[in-house]
């Protein structure tokens, strides 16, 4: 059981969705499978979200989007007086969303777990800084939500390889990455907008945070994370709440070439939509036309 209602219109843009993504897939020579999405409008009659997906269980290397649940949980330990609020805090956590910084990330990391990293402890030392930093999993896990099975959390952001115990904590194979599936990514994103999973003000942090300008002078940057995104396909006029996430090469075939985003985006007619996208591949990584291409068929769709 899904946490959406299914939906005609929707089903029907979830068709021309997973046709333009097979075609660009095959286009780059992919497996087609390396493409999920979730796609959401508001609460039906029901009171829940109706929407659209094509393979939504499907774990990935999610990149940057993680950032958001970092972003909730350290909302929800300062709501708990679990860390205090500080500037440095305060800027870290709209870096790592605004800029994607991952420095600010792992800052952010670093508080809510009570962990540092880098050199390499002793045994006994470093079972109990693993357990430490499963304080995200931990968290999140006791939602019980079903999207949320299988997730992993509890690695810092890295720009290239990992050294010493971020090293170790990988696994022996190296595989211990943190996992998401579009689904989880999806159902958080719309909860901060129509949940209750954080009080209000704190809820109202996050969306802040979350906030994009399609006319900001910052746009042209890479690191807002608007050209080359969903945000970019959509016509001008709309708002914008998003955070996408990217690797190109970084020398570990488990986190190499991803390239996703989640997004809440009001059409200037006033349609709400929510739409995640995962996908994985070096050639469709670097076609920076594919996801402006979905959202700005979706915006075309909804807007009828």
């Amino acid at each position: 059981m899904t946490f959406f209602d299914e939906d005609a219109l929707l089903a029907g843009i979830g068709r021309e969705v997973e046709a333009l993504a097979s075609d660009a897939l095959r286009r780059h020579r992919l497996p087609e499978d390396q493409f999920a999405f979730v796609l959401l409008t508001g609460p039906g009659p029901g009171g829940r979200p109706r929407g659209a997906a094509l393979r939504p269980a499907m774990g990935f290397y999610p990149c940057s989007l993680v950032k958001v649940f970092h972003l909730v949980a350290c909302q929800a330990w300062l709501e708990q007086g679990r860390i205090i609020d500080h500037p440095d805090l305060d800027r870290a956590m709209r870096d790592m969303i605004l800029w994607s910084s991952n420095t600010a990330t792992n800052y952010v990391i670093d508080l809510v777990t009570g962990t540092t990293g880098d050199t390499l402890l002793g045994d006994e030392e470093m079972a109990r800084w693993k357990d430490r930093r499963q304080a995200f999993n931990r968290f999140f896990l006791a939602w019980n939500w079903p999207e949320l099975a299988g997730l992993n959390l509890d690695q810092k952001l890295m720009d290239d390889q990992r050294y010493g115990r971020e090293r170790a904590s990988l696994g022996p194979d190296g595989a211990g990455h943190n996992r998401l599936s579009a689904g989880a990514v999806a159902r958080l994103m719309y909860a901060v907008f129509h949940g209750d999973i954080l009080p209000g003000p704190r809820a109202a942090v996050v969306r802040d945070h979350l906030a994009r300008d399609l006319d900001s002078p910052h746009r042209p940057r890479a690191a807002y994370q608007v050209n080359g995104y969903l945000a970019a396909g959509l016509p001008a006029g709309s708002q914008v709440w998003s955070k996408a996430g990217r690797t190109r090469w970084i020398g570990d075939d488990n986190a190499n070439f991803r390239r996703h985003d989640t997004i809440r985006a009001i059409l200037p007619a006033g349609q709400e939509f929510f739409l995640t996208t995962m996908s994985a591949g070096e050639a469709i990584n670097e076609d920076d036309g594919f996801l402006p291409s979905v959202a700005a068929l979706v915006a075309d769709r909804l807007a009828g």
